[in-house]
């Protein structure tokens, strides 16, 4: 099978569904930010130890396959495999576990002190790009309340485990 088909030539792309759009799409912003997104997610993976952590991060990047062929669909029927509430009960859990783990929530921090905290940062500032991506999406389409609400819990998850892995805390202080 060959990679390049020759069918985006013009700017354009098929959908899950097999609709054509330009590739500048909202939609396509969309889960293609998503995409983006569990890259970065793998490439933290690479600076993590916590196995547990690791575990997580695998499960979260097979489930953004899942967020990302809803989006990649205009006929929410013909994409089976959906985000559920299960699927935010586990992410609500992780939020929950690792905030026990840790002190200062409410206190802002220069993020980053070691490879691992820091890359996930970026991540989240990923996650939190493709959650305003799909609210644009969704004053122009119907979208899925629970995939919006799933891509908010994950960006908490992603803040949350970060934090948890700092090496060391650096407090933002604001001057008067």
């Amino acid at each position: 099978m060959k990679v390049y088909t020759k069918t985006g030539d013009h700017g354009e792309t098929s959908l899950y569904d097999g609709k054509r759009v330009k590739k500048d799409d909202i939609r396509v912003e969309s889960y293609g930010t998503i995409d983006e997104l569990s890259t970065v997610l793998g490439f933290a993976r690479n600076y993590i130890e916590d196995e547990k952590i690791i575990e997580i991060i695998y499960r979260v990047q097979r489930e953004l396959f899942d967020v990302a062929g809803q989006l990649a669909t205009s006929n929410d029927s013909k994409f089976p495999q959906k985000i559920q509430d299960h699927h935010i009960s586990f992410l609500e859990s992780i939020i929950d576990d690792y905030s026990a783990k840790i002190e200062n929530i409410n206190a802002f921090i220069i993020p980053g002190t070691g490879k691992a905290s820091a890359s996930l940062h970026m991540a989240r500032t990923v996650c939190r790009r493709a959650e305003r991506r799909i609210l644009t999406l969704s004053t122009q389409a119907a979208v899925d309340p629970l995939l919006i609400k799933y891509i908010n819990r994950l960006s908490d998850v992603i803040y949350i485990i970060a934090r948890y892995l700092e090496k060391e805390l650096k407090y933002v202080e604001f001057k008067k």
